[in-house]
């Protein structure tokens, strides 16, 4: 295993030590490696996660697939391009009601991704017959 030196800013290293004694991670060394591990997962999707426990301690953090999407952005979150292509399937299948409930259980009405999806969703509504 490689030995990296990295700083951090005095406050961040303050909000870990607390995750730290909180119980939230075993220590430092172990917020770190779910961290980069983390990151990685989030903007590889072939990324091969090694960190011993990585899944018991994202399931520890109640990480949702929103969560995922948020930290991606709809640019790039396959959370998001998944509910494209669900809104997609149902407004094509002319079942609006239940793109709608999709969209209403998965974003906030003010959530840029919502807004874009409910326009998505439009567009079949004005398609069709």
């Amino acid at each position: 295993m490689a030995k990296d030196t990295v700083r951090y800013p005095d406050d961040v290293v303050t909000e870990i030590d607390t995750l730290v004694d909180d119980g939230m991670f075993e220590s430092k060394s172990e917020f770190y490696r779910f961290s980069a591990e983390y990151v990685l997962s989030l903007i590889d999707s072939d990324h091969e996660v090694k960190t011993f426990n990585f899944d018991e301690i994202k399931s520890e953090l109640d990480i949702s697939d929103r969560d995922h999407a948020k930290a991606l952005g709809a640019d790039g979150g396959t959370f998001f391009l998944d509910a494209v292509i669900n809104v997609r399937k149902y407004g094509l299948r002319g079942n609006y009601e239940a793109a709608e409930r999709f969209i209403d259980t998965h974003y906030e009405e003010t959530d840029q991704e919502c807004i874009i999806l409910e326009e998505l969703l439009g567009t079949y509504r004005s398609d069709s017959p």
